[in-house]
């Protein structure tokens, strides 16, 4: 028994280190969180487990917004695979995305014809990031989103398989195979 309690005290030490509760801990992948979509209404992440997730931080006003392009037409193409491309808008960067979640909206559908889900807007870096942050960059590196349009993209199993840097466009053959090989995983 004071093995256990040991080892129990030792993992909520390392969970508090990282700035996560035990309670976080048990949520094992990014996709046991709920988030407010851009709508306002909850997201429940769960809805996308067993599918191939890329989740995108964006922005209206940055150098990368025309990915936006390639991230709907990667949706179009995928979408009856099991891909799902979740776009998070934050202004962390530039203060390149201003508006309000309407805006955002207004603006993802008028110009990209954006038809995936989006969160409403929020922090991707520093002590106040949102929790599918946390965890996306500590399953990968623990490094902190560089900027705009950044990807993670996260396997049917829930687990984030890999982190692509804002100069990856969504029609590389990089992030391409990457995709098809976890759509072909069943």
């Amino acid at each position: 028994m004071k093995g256990f309690r040991f080892a129990a005290a030792a993992a909520a030490l390392a969970a508090a280190a990282a700035g996560l509760t035990a309670e976080d801990k048990a949520m094992t992948t990014p996709l046991d969180l709920k988030m407010k979509g851009i709508e306002g209404k909850e997201i429940d992440l769960a809805q996308y487990k067993g599918k191939v997730v890329l989740v995108v931080n964006v922005a209206s006003k940055c150098g990368y917004t025309p990915q936006y392009k390639g991230l709907e037409e990667l949706y179009a193409k995928y979408k009856k695979d099991g891909l799902v491309v979740l776009g998070v808008p934050s202004n962390d960067f530039g203060k390149q995305e201003p508006g309000t979640e309407e805006e955002i909206q207004q603006f993802c559908t008028t110009n990209y014809k954006v038809t995936f889900p989006m969160t409403a807007k929020v922090v991707v870096k520093g002590a106040d990031k949102t929790e599918l942050y946390k965890r996306l960059t500590a399953a990968t590196d623990n490094k902190e989103v560089g900027w705009n349009f950044e990807k993670f993209l996260i396997g049917r199993d829930g687990k984030v398989i890999g982190r692509y840097k804002s100069s990856v466009a969504p029609e590389s053959d990089e992030l391409g195979k990457a995709i098809k090989t976890e759509l072909e995983k069943k």
